[in-house]
């Protein structure tokens, strides 16, 4: 495996949870971090700017704590996302509040940048790269990050279309980093299979929107637990970037899911909806195809045993 030592020796379960724009908060961050999973959230969920700094200090000290009373199971390390795009005019300012709390792991997307890389790297954090494709994978590389996640087919949110058999298989024939693999991973079998096919960390997303702890609606995290995979559609209408959304969301704003028009990519916006009323995350639903997995509204915590369990009932079966 290619997971750091320093990270890996703090890991119950090979798996990052994946930010998640409005849903991921400091008490899902802690609770998936102290459970032994990499918790993450997007910079820009801390809003306004100021408030980065605040969740950083809480997030670090509450950790610290905890490290301090577990020293034999410490803590999973954070990760914050930044969303590398000119559309982002708090990218300095959110790189700066990383850099001043040393966040172990940066999670970069919709864009890659020399100079962040090299501010994360000037404390030791790592940086990894979210792409849909071989091209964005190497321009990642070349440009500095240390790892790759995957964004395959399933995936929820902002997603691609490659099989997740295909992409990681192509992507290790040139690299040996770390990768992590998106797309419809909801269970312990799947974080295996990930592994299997030769990632390093299972990339979970939507199953934790039904969790106690995510800052999402009780319907969302209903819908959640109601939905499966055939409840998710494709599109680019809401942001301009092709993502995958909950069919009943869509429903709900008025709008046929199965003849919605095709928006501009050129003018992307990440939260306004495209040409439409309702709110790309607020009002439509982001979610991938693993769903059918979620079967209630749970602790993150007691998602996390879940996953373990799956994950070594797995191992044995296969051993």
């Amino acid at each position: 495996m290619s997971i750091p030592d320093a990270i890996r020796k703090r890991l119950r379960l090979p798996v990052i949870g994946s930010p998640l724009f409005i849903i991921s908060n400091p008490d899902m961050v802690i609770a998936q971090c102290k459970a032994g999973i990499i918790g993450s959230f997007p910079a820009l969920n801390a809003r306004p700017g100021p408030v980065l700094e605040e969740w950083l200090k809480r997030i670090t000290s509450e950790l610290a704590e905890y490290d301090a009373k577990h020293p034999d199971r410490p803590s999973a390390p954070f990760a914050v996302n930044q969303i590398v795009h000119k559309s982002n005019d708090r990218l300095q300012h959110d790189i700066d509040m990383c850099v001043k709390y040393k966040a172990p792991v940066i999670i970069t997307s919709l864009g890659a940048q020399e100079s962040l890389n090299k501010a994360i790297h000037s404390y030791g954090g790592i940086v990894l790269h979210d792409v849909i494709n071989q091209k964005f994978a190497h321009k990642a590389i070349e440009k500095g990050a240390d790892g790759l996640i995957l964004v395959a087919a399933g995936a929820g949110g902002h997603a691609g279309v490659q099989s997740p058999f295909a992409f990681v298989r192509e992507t290790r024939e040139w690299f040996d980093g770390p990768i992590a693999l998106s797309g419809a991973i909801a269970t312990g079998e799947a974080v295996l299979a990930a592994q299997a096919m030769g990632a390093d960390f299972g990339y979970i997303g939507s199953a934790f929107i039904a969790t106690k702890e995510a800052n999402a609606s009780d319907p969302h995290k209903q819908a959640i637990v109601d939905a499966s995979a055939e409840d998710i559609v494709y599109t680019n209408l809401f942001t301009g970037v092709h993502g995958n959304y909950l069919r009943p969301s869509i429903v709900n704003a008025g709008l046929d899911p199965d003849n919605l028009p095709v928006s501009d990519p050129s003018k992307m916006n990440f939260g306004s909806g495209g040409n439409t009323k309702a709110k790309a995350w607020k009002d439509i639903w982001g979610s991938g195809q693993g769903i059918g997995a979620v079967k209630a509204v749970v602790s993150v915590a007691e998602m996390v045993d879940r996953l373990e369990r799956e994950y070594l009932a797995a191992k044995k079966r296969v051993a």
